[in-house]
């Protein structure tokens, strides 16, 4: 590694033991990046310095900023960060919102200070948040005013947070307030390209979200990897999506890949598919990252819409089916590009450009990237073998102290959790899940999290929770639950447990559907059978009187 420039070594002293590394391939010539770098420069500073700062970069129902103009906020926020907050190069900085310019100018600013960005979703409750402020040691929160309560409700379980600033607020201690009196001057600290720029937390397969450690340059391999060679924008290119920012694959497909090249980007708070429609007609974007779940729901309502702007629309955070690539496709005449990526990876590692595209398949190793399917042992499987997915590439798995490194790192390769398929001429077909992580719409929701919660409820004895097959979100969560001897199967008591969810964690793991069952399936030693409650939510998702709320 090459000497870092941070002060505050916590991160650097965190990774895991280099043994437990997997191998990194920089075998392209676009994937060879100098030991010093901030990636920061590469995404902004660069266009200012050749003559294209006047160009749009963010735009907003509420307002729009060049390049030119984003720099300059990115700059006042370095400045208050070092000198009214005390960042130093290193220190973690907790970054809550809606996808807006402030947030992107937060998240660049944290990056070109030396500092490493730690992103969380809107909808976390003060107990998710104050997890990821415990396990980074994070002194300095910037949020959105509107998510103060469980901001400060969270502030309270997190002795090491010393500052929390807020923006939006018509308050003389807010972000902006601050900014007005900060130069527009600063330069970007001089991180190594293995400096921690990123912790982003995992949704946690186990009840215990998994910090992944990211350094500036898998920023830009990321972009020039799969954007480069996949995706392929060009700078007149109209991005626009629905995942939020604290998800890796929103933060690359909304942020990162229209930056590298000179694009612009259109961020919305509110993004689901009755918003998206009317806002790619509006803005005339090009490309669109969203999930299937939002493809399939924008096709009931696509008539009426002109979206003749969209060239290219990608497809992650669930599998994407067949029958929704075909749909859109005769719609609209666009092959939706689908990919797999995972935070570890930080983004996409397997997909196909459009003209490779195999209806029902990821696709090939981005390029950069090598994929195999190995045995329970490790061992390689032959084409047309179901077994294991393993990749290697430009970016990887670090955790942050955490003994579940050599789990998902094995000989060198990323484990990434997920059941595969290689056929004959090298395309990867998924098959499921290898764990108990439930994929609703595009969200990554942990059973053992929810189960956490149910059993907070009064009424609760046992539960047990699995995805099950869903018309409109492609996988929903439920939960079956066996009450105590006092209280009695009801839709009132489904609502009460359905409520009482929403708020222990974010409202979107909450179980849609609520089975009451005298017993679960358990095995000789008292283990959950979570592959039997998942048979038997398939041999019932058709039912008609299961309905998803």
């Amino acid at each position: 590694m090459a000497d870092t420039a941070h002060v505050d070594t916590f991160a650097r002293d965190n990774l895991p033991p280099r043994d437990q590394w997997p191998t990194f391939l920089f075998t392209r010539p676009e994937l060879q990046y100098p030991e010093r770098l901030n990636c920061a420069v590469a995404f902004l500073d660069r266009w200012i310095e050749e003559g294209r700062g006047d160009e749009p970069c963010l735009i907003s129902p509420i307002e729009t900023l060049t390049y030119r103009a984003l720099q300059e906020r990115v700059n006042r926020i370095c400045n208050v960060l070092v000198q009214r907050l005390g960042l130093v190069p290193g220190s973690r900085v907790l970054l809550r919102s809606a996808n807006n310019p402030m947030m992107v100018a937060a998240y660049l600013a944290v990056l070109k200070a030396g500092g490493i960005v730690v992103a969380t979703m809107p909808l976390l409750r003060a107990r998710e948040i104050a997890y990821p402020l415990t396990k980074a040691k994070i002194t300095i929160a910037l949020c959105d005013h509107r998510l103060s309560e469980e901001m400060e409700r969270a502030r309270a379980l997190a002795p090491d947070l010393q500052h929390v600033v807020y923006w939006g607020a018509d308050r003389l201690d807010s972000l902006e307030a601050m900014i007005v009196t900060a130069s527009p001057d600063f330069a970007a600290v001089d991180t190594a390209a293995d400096d921690v720029c990123l912790i982003g937390f995992t949704s946690g397969t186990t009840g215990e979200p998994k910090g992944t450690m990211h350094f500036h340059r898998d920023m830009l391999a990321i972009c020039d990897a799969y954007s480069r060679n996949v995706l392929r924008p060009e700078p007149s290119d109209r991005f626009i999506g629905s995942p939020p920012l604290a998800f890796t694959f929103g933060l690359g497909g909304i942020v990162l890949f229209p930056m590298r090249v000179g694009a612009s980007t259109v961020l919305l708070e509110k993004a689901g598919p009755d918003d998206l429609l009317p806002a790619i007609v509006q803005y005339k974007a090009t490309i669109c990252f969203t999930a299937p779940t939002a493809y399939r729901a924008m096709l009931s309502t696509l008539e009426g819409y002109d979206i003749s702007s969209l060239r290219k629309c990608v497809s992650a955070g669930e599998p994407l089916p067949k029958g929704t690539f075909e749909a859109w496709r005769s719609a609209t005449n666009i092959r939706l590009m689908d990919g797999i990526g995972a935070t570890e990876m930080l983004h996409i590692f397997i997909a196909a450009a459009e003209e490779e595209i195999r209806p029902g398949a990821t696709g090939k190793p981005v390029p950069g990237y090598e994929a195999k399917v190995i045995d329970e042992e490790g061992r390689d499987l032959p084409p047309g073998s179901i077994g294991r997915l393993a990749v290697r590439g430009p970016t990887g798995c670090r955790y942050l102290a955490d003994e579940r490194q050599g789990k998902y790192v094995q000989d060198g390769w990323n484990v990434t959790g997920d059941t595969y398929l290689m056929d004959e001429d090298g395309y990867f077909w998924y098959q499921a899940r290898s764990d108990d992580m439930i994929i609703s719409a595009g969200y990554n929701i942990a059973g053992p999290e929810v189960e956490a919660a149910l059993l907070t409820h009064p009424a609760v004895a046992e539960c047990g929770v699995v995805g099950a097959p869903d018309d409109r979100r492609g996988t929903v969560v439920k939960a079956y639950v066996v009450l105590r001897p006092d209280y009695a199967p009801s839709a009132e008591l489904t609502k009460s447990i359905q409520d009482h969810v929403k708020q222990e964690i974010a409202p979107y793991k909450y179980p849609r559907l609520i089975e009451f069952v005298e017993v679960l399936p358990r095995t000789q030693t008292g283990k959950l059978q979570r592959f039997e409650l998942r048979r038997i939510a398939q041999e019932v998702a058709n039912s008609p009187e299961v309905v998803s709320a």
